[in-house]
């Protein structure tokens, strides 16, 4: 496609894969394995049937949620850290490290293994974000364990996973940055947000360019239960910082923005001619399936603004970014996918593209 089209990961869970884990007591638990690969099969059979260019796993086997899957069941945690409250009421906490030393405990790569086994369509890997990271690492430090100690170890770990994706052969790597809109809530300074920045280019600057071309970074106010942490936050906010991170390609949620001309307008002023942005044309915690003519003409309106040569299409968010999450069905989930898929053909077609 010349406009091409991704999605951006979590696809949600079978009901049945749930409840045997919510009986199993332990999402890695053995008796699980088999119904984890028949949900990969399941979750790749059916975006092929959407049409859709490239593929992810759903996040199937992504233990508990996106945000923390590669730390979830480290010993050397406690459950009481980073609380990241939604608008619908509840709160989602992250681990805190009690102890050093810093380790992944699983690798994203394990995941690209298992998707490429049950399809021949690029696919794409989703991973966590450093500065995500960075906030397991308590306020008032660790008396063995320095955070510059953590911080080396937290850079060697992220790029390690990286590296063992692309090895692998992943079409692309999407670093989720979700808490970069976050963090102008948590501190309207900037200085939060910049941080982030220069925390997340460490790692990218350890990658070459061509590398750096199969990376891409996704932004979003969060989406759980069919709510936001910081939808609030004005784009404004975030958008020249984010265009800063020395990556190829950026997936922005856009199709739940009140105003999108003024976020594209914002992403034409901050845009480099080497990047190329993913405008989010489906909206995951909307319950309404767009129809491919909807989603048609916000590929159109992005046109107005985004050389088409810089343009792609996405989905605002992963449809249960969080395990448990059963706001969105599966059918509701591809319904959307197959629209953006449909729809931004549909946009080709009419601009001549």
């Amino acid at each position: 496609m010349t406009i091409p089209t991704e999605p951006i990961g979590s696809i949600p869970r079978p009901l049945a894969l749930l409840q045997a884990i919510e009986r199993a007591g332990n999402d890695e638990d053995a008796s699980l394995t088999g119904m984890y690969e028949q949900a990969v099969q399941d979750t790749l059979r059916r975006f092929e049937e959407t049409g859709s260019p490239v593929v992810t796993d759903g996040e199937q086997r992504k233990y508990h949620n996106f945000w923390t899957y590669c730390v979830h069941g480290l010993r050397n945690t406690a459950p009481d850290g980073f609380a990241i409250p939604f608008a619908a009421g509840h709160v989602r906490r992250m681990p805190r490290l009690v102890s050093g030393p810093f380790r992944y405990k699983r690798y994203a790569d394990s995941f690209v293994d298992v998707a490429m086994q049950h399809s021949a369509l690029p696919v794409k890997q989703a991973v966590i974000s450093p500065s995500a990271l960075s906030l397991m690492y308590p306020a008032d430090g660790l008396s063995d364990y320095s955070r510059d100690e953590f911080i080396d170890d937290l850079l060697r770990e992220h790029e390690t996973e990286v590296r063992r994706c692309l090895q692998k052969g992943a079409y692309k790597v999407q670093i989720d940055f979700t808490e970069g809109r976050l963090a102008m809530k948590i501190d309207p300074s900037g200085l939060l947000l910049s941080s982030f920045v220069d925390l997340n280019n460490l790692a990218l600057t350890r990658f070459s360019a061509a590398d750096r071309q199969r990376i891409g970074v996704h932004t979003c106010p969060g989406g759980d239960r069919d709510s936001t942490h910081s939808a609030d936050v004005d784009y404004d906010e975030l958008l020249p910082l984010l265009f800063q991170l020395k990556a190829g390609s950026f997936y922005v949620a856009l199709a739940g923005e009140r105003d999108r001309g003024k976020v594209l307008q914002t992403i034409r002023r901050h845009l480099k001619p080497d990047q190329r942005v993913f405008v989010g044309v489906v909206a995951p915690i909307d319950p309404r399936v767009e129809t491919p003519e909807q989603v048609r003409d916000r590929v159109l309106e992005a046109a107005e603004y985004i050389p088409i040569a810089q343009l792609g299409t996405t989905d605002d968010c992963g449809f249960s970014p969080f395990c448990d999450d059963t706001s969105t069905s599966r059918d509701t989930a591809f319904a959307k996918i197959r629209a953006r898929v449909l729809g931004t053909r549909l946009a080709e077609q009419q601009l001549g593209a």
